[in-house]
């Protein structure tokens, strides 16, 4: 009876231990099933497209998390065509300022459909896996990290209305970007957007707008902790996103993309099509690399 309390009560020590999942520094690691929990609550909100109620519910859950975090959070309104939007920008350090970001607004239409292509685009990984992903980094990320530098996540909204009634692509990026390059000390050393990284098959390759050797950096990174077969050093695609309007503006930029995802602009970018595991592997890849050497920006010799 005794040995059977002391193996009951083991396993609940490794269940908790598990469930706390904090490193030797007793900062926390990153968890794939928390940040599936974000992907759900917002794919659970609708469609998000822009100026919808659901986009503006999708903003304030966004924030509400940020700020229970305890990050700096400023909710940015601006408008485009008549239509009311918002990034959600979280800030926390000081000194050179590091910009990750994604979006978290839906396609009105999925165009890409095969059956039909009026019904707008659930967003499961088309706005909710980078999103997701951002939201867990804000909790597990350690403040030593931000201790000689600003980081900043970015959740931007009305990237994936181009070539819709006119709009442009990355709405609110460029809203950001251009912001910036004309407010003193607030250029950011460099740019990384993250979008479509839930699938179970994610497999990431150089993009071929984005800077250099921010990919080689963080590729190599991604082989160091065993993701090479997922993250693949050739150049696959060219893609406009979030990424572009900073580069456009000077800034280095790169995006990390899953540009083969089946479901991509179809009614079936649900929620099923999503994967814990692959939300782990990336953020872990974004944790270990913002509180490594986030500012060393030589390019890589091979």
């Amino acid at each position: 009876m005794k040995r059977g309390i002391w193996l009951g009560a083991i396993a609940l020590i490794v269940i908790l231990v598990g469930a706390a999942m904090v490193r030797g520094n007793g900062a926390p690691d990153f968890s794939g099933r928390r940040a599936m929990a974000h992907a759900r609550q917002l794919t659970r909100l609708g469609p998000r497209t822009p100026g919808s109620e659901a986009s503006g519910e999708a903003a304030e859950y966004i924030r509400s998390q940020l700020e229970r975090e305890g990050w700096d959070v400023t909710t940015e309104r601006f408008a485009y065509a008549g239509v009311p939007l918002a990034n959600v920008i979280a800030k926390r350090g000081e000194g050179p300022i590091i910009i990750v970001g994604t979006h978290y607004d839906t396609r009105p239409v999925a165009d890409r459909d095969p059956t039909d292509r009026t019904v707008p685009v659930p967003g499961a990984n088309d706005g909710s896996s980078g999103a997701a992903v951002l939201l867990e980094l804000a909790r597990v990320l350690d403040r030593e990290a931000t201790g000689e530098l600003q980081v900043w996540l970015a959740f931007f909204d009305a990237e994936d209305s181009g070539e819709i009634a006119g709009w442009e692509w990355a709405v609110g990026s460029r809203n950001l970007a251009q912001r910036l390059i004309n407010q003193p000390g607030q250029r950011p050393e460099y740019v990384l957007i993250v979008d479509m990284v839930g699938a179970p098959d994610a497999t990431f390759y150089y993009e071929w707008t984005s800077s250099l050797w921010l990919q080689e950096k963080l590729w190599d990174l991604a082989d160091e902790l065993g993701y090479g077969e997922r993250f693949v050093t050739q150049f696959r695609h060219h893609v406009i996103s979030d990424h572009t309007p900073f580069l456009q503006t000077g800034i280095e930029s790169a995006i990390l993309v899953d540009r083969d995802y089946s479901y991509w602009h179809t009614q079936h970018d649900t929620l099923d099509k999503l994967d814990a595991q692959s939300l782990q592997r990336v953020g872990r890849l974004l944790q270990t690399w913002l509180e490594g050497e986030p500012l060393a920006t030589r390019a890589v010799s091979r």
